[in-house]
């Protein structure tokens, strides 16, 4: 039986041209690249052109650039890192609340710390309001948190009109952007971000490395000590592997980006068209337009999402019930909870995302295959029993 992959936003795999740019850097030049003899040397100049490679990718200078072991951690370095280097300018921050739990939990700790947080709500579209942002920044905001784009439902934020807002009230601004990175074009300065977090295995890169953009002059205190790696803001010896297969897959992307765009696009486009032909009361989530290009998430009333995902599983098909970071949990997805989304639907929940292998076969197999998954589980389910006895059925 084949498999068909359909949950690139959980993790994707590395590239075949990604894995040959890294394998040197595993056995042959493995030197330390803070050594300083000749294949030391030579790892040290992988390090700096991988360097000079993503900062390109994000329309950065090279010494902006600080790589990391993944998106987790480039958040919590901006989010802390500016907390603690600029509380003595003020001690609010703003989010939204439907940050990855990178950012949620990082600001959680912080509170903690003595700050103050405040989480913007969303529209039904996943969408911040920018009045009520204008409303909760203060003297004391000293930053403002905001995805690029939403990895439950894909919408993508107006981060340009954001940071008009943040940039005129004089705080920084950080977006996790692990979700847009490789799938759409990213220009810091068009963005008018201070930081940003990506994420190498989201875009065909391997796991365990990122990178955190911090522009120049922005004062971040450093969350890892013990060396002075990274021009004294991420002390460990670098992953140089990594390192050099991020800035591959970051070559990658930037030549098929546009390309791949449209491909997940029309095929996502395909694949709400398909379940919304073949199964009855179901809700599509996130933005209708604004959104990732390879994206599906819908709620299926009446089922409960786990269920559903086992059925798909045993036959070949592998997606998610929101996000991979939080699989397993019973609680509703905090995500669709702030769209308003009642937590008998949100259980309900399938995400579908695509990627650049993914084929108009994928997408009918699943369109063929989940309708009677649905309809079986319906069949014994108390929910829909339920409803319809409240309607008087």
């Amino acid at each position: 039986m084949s498999i068909v992959y359909l949950d690139h936003a959980a993790t994707t795999p590395t590239d075949r041209r990604v894995l040959e740019a890294m394998l040197p850097y595993f056995a042959d030049l493995y030197g330390n690249p803070s050594s300083l003899y000749q294949s030391a040397r030579r790892a040290r100049a992988a390090v700096e052109e991988a360097r000079e490679t993503v900062a390109a990718f994000l329309k950065a200078r090279p010494e902006e650039i600080v790589f990391t072991s993944g998106g987790t951690e480039a958040d919590n370095l901006a989010i802390k890192g500016i907390a603690l280097a600029n509380q003595d300018r003020g001690r609010h921050l703003i989010t939204s609340s439907i940050e990855h739990h990178a950012v949620l939990e990082s600001c959680r700790w912080l509170e903690g710390a003595g700050f103050r947080v405040t989480y913007l709500n969303v529209d039904r579209s996943g969408r911040i309001d920018l009045d009520q942002l204008k409303k909760a920044l203060s003297p004391e905001t000293i930053l403002v948190s905001v995805m690029h784009a939403n990895n439950e439902v894909g919408t993508v934020q107006p981060l340009a009109e954001i940071a008009s807002v943040v940039s005129a009230h004089g705080a920084f601004f950080h977006t996790d952007a692990v979700q847009t990175a490789g799938k759409l074009p990213l220009d810091v300065d068009e963005l008018g971000v201070d930081l940003l977090a990506l994420s190498g295995h989201k875009f065909y890169g391997p796991k365990g490395v990122g990178a955190l953009y911090v522009r120049k002059g922005t004062s971040l205190e450093p969350r890892m000590h013990g060396g002075h790696h990274e021009h004294n803001r991420r002390a460990g010896t670098e992953n140089v592997p990594g390192i050099v297969g991020l800035a591959a897959a970051c070559a990658r992307a930037r030549d098929a980006m546009e390309q791949e765009e449209r491909h997940c696009r029309e095929l996502a486009d395909r694949l709400r068209q398909g379940l919304r032909e073949r199964i009855d009361d179901i809700v599509f989530t996130g933005h209708p337009t604004e959104r990732l290009p390879g994206l599906v998430s819908v709620c299926v009333k009446y089922v409960e999402g786990e269920s559903m995902l086992m059925q798909l599983d045993l036959a070949g098909i592998c997606a998610s019930s929101g996000s991979a970071c939080t699989s397993g949990s019973l609680e509703p997805s905090h995500v669709l909870s702030a769209l308003g989304i009642a937590p008998e639907v949100s259980h309900g929940s399938l995400r579908f995302s695509l990627g650049k292998e993914t084929a108009l076969a994928d997408i009918s197999r699943v369109c063929e295959v989940l309708p009677p998954i649905v309809e079986r589980l319906r069949a014994i389910s108390p929910l829909r029993s339920d409803d319809q006895g409240g309607r008087g059925q």
